[in-house]
């Protein structure tokens, strides 16, 4: 199987799960079984059948586990072909095994189940479901002949036709059972997973633009001190230089460049300056600053910030969280790009809660998905009649997942719905039927506290 492009999450690339010493002791054990069933039938129970035949079969299974042990470094992983065929063997051994004692009629029969679960857990679906299809070819030719268990006295085990006809059935529908449950168990906790890492890395990635915007603002701040020295001596060159113009130009142009400095580091400490009181800032700040990527795309985004009754008419002062700003700039880009003309971000606060919702005049989100907002890898975000929007965007809904994920851990409740009719609270009472999403805070979680103490000025290490 193919490796995905670097940086790129998928949960289809499913190459190199299995690890070959694991998949070694599984079918050691599951040898180990057979083995203590085929000694118990024979010893115990009084079956008979062809023992030669039978421990070749389970030799030929131990061979196979004992040099894959010894061949293969610990920390083997197999691709999916190599695991295919592994299952394949094991398939073709138990059968083998099961046309030797009985075929059909042997209770273990539904053994079979094991080794397409297991490769189910692993397996791309078009695998599993050839290795199905085998196993179910194989059940039911060994259905049809097989040599029969024997008691000690040579008569034969024979069970009534109608019963083997239900073995069969049972094994069989076990197969497809099983095939499709493990496999769908299986791209559930994967696509899980691959969303939780894509929301992690976005979090880590605008914590680290935070941290990096700290380190410029406080590089801008540490040399403002020398650069003022060299402009300070430059100016004095240039004027006791005068009389010799070469170096009164030299002077010139040194001061000239102290001031360029001074400049870019202004410009760069106001972009990231990480001071403690930046760290909080007006709720009106925030919206801005996360919808701001998006504000100059042909859409206009409106910000409408209103106390709720009972609520204090000055706006709240909140955290700067990292994970607040970008979940918030998901959902604003999302709303900006379905939208037809006009996007609106409202905001009110009492002295308990905090609610934004994002609304659009878009065409709204699709039934089919609407209550699978928020799940990851969803494939149609929205009707699939309708024309992309998103000119080479995938619609996996990673993005609304990442969102989602993030405000929740901020302390967020999050509900998606489509609007229908007239919009009361809005200006103009626009009748709309695009996409809402409500997002609601205990104000606790995410106000800032007013009276924190100012961080004092470190200094750069050499």
């Amino acid at each position: 199987m193919t490796t995905p492009p670097f940086g790129e999450i998928s949960q289809e690339y499913r190459g190199d799960w299995v690890r070959l010493r694991t998949m070694a002791y599984v079918r050691a054990l599951a040898l180990g079984g057979q083995a203590v069933a085929l000694v118990v039938a024979y010893a115990w129970l009084g079956l008979r059948f062809d023992l030669v035949l039978v421990w070749l079969v389970m030799g030929a299974a131990a061979l196979s586990i004992l040099l894959s042990l010894m061949l293969f470094p610990q920390t083997r992983r197999l691709s999916e072909s190599e695991a295919l065929l592994t299952f394949l063997f094991d398939i073709a051994q138990l059968v083998c095994l099961l046309y030797l004692t009985g075929g059909i009629t042997n209770p273990f029969a539904l053994l079979i189940i094991a080794p397409v679960a297991v490769a189910a857990m692993a397996l791309s679906p078009r695998a599993t479901l050839f290795l199905a299809v085998v196993a179910v070819a194989l059940i039911t030719l060994i259905s049809l002949t097989y040599q029969p268990l024997r008691f000690a006295d040579g008569t034969a085990l024979i069970v009534p036709p109608i019963l083997a006809f239900g073995y069969w059935a049972a094994i069989v529908i076990g197969i497809a059972f099983q095939a499709f449950y493990a496999q769908r168990v299986a791209m559930e906790a994967n696509s899980m997973a691959d969303a939780l890492l894509a929301a992690q890395m976005a979090l880590s990635r605008e914590q680290k633009l935070t941290d990096l915007g700290g380190v410029v603002a406080a590089t801008a701040h540490e040399l403002g001190t020398p650069l003022a020295t060299i402009k300070l001596i430059a100016s004095e060159l240039e004027a006791e230089l005068r009389d010799k113009p070469d170096l009164a130009e030299d002077a010139r142009i040194l001061r000239e460049q102290a001031d360029r400095c001074r400049d870019i580091l202004r410009s760069m400490g106001r972009a990231g300056k990480d001071d403690t009181h930046l760290r909080r800032a007006p709720l009106e700040a925030v919206l801005q600053e996360a919808a701001e990527p998006h504000l100059h795309r042909g859409k206009q985004v409106h910000f409408l910030l209103s106390p709720a009754a009972g609520g204090s008419p000055e706006q709240p002062l909140i955290l700067r969280r990292p994970e607040i700003i970008h979940g918030l700039r998901n959902l604003i880009q999302n709303a900006v790009d379905f939208a037809r003309a006009e996007v609106w971000v409202q905001a009110e606060w009492s002295d308990r809660h905090l609610r934004i919702r994002i609304r659009d005049d878009g065409e709204g989100f699709s039934p089919q998905i609407l209550s699978s907002i928020g799940e990851p890898f969803i494939r149609r975000r929205r009707d699939p009649d309708r024309p992309r929007r998103r000119p080479g965007y995938d619609g996996m809904g990673l993005g609304l997942f990442i969102a989602k994920t993030l405000l929740e851990r901020s302390g967020a409740g999050f509900q998606a719905i489509n609007q229908s009719g007239v919009t009361r609270d809005l200006p103009d009472q626009p009748r709309l039927q695009g996409a809402m999403i409500t997002l609601d805070w205990s104000l606790e979680h995410v106000l800032a506290p007013k009276d924190a103490p100012l961080a004092p000025n470190q200094p750069l290490s050499a």
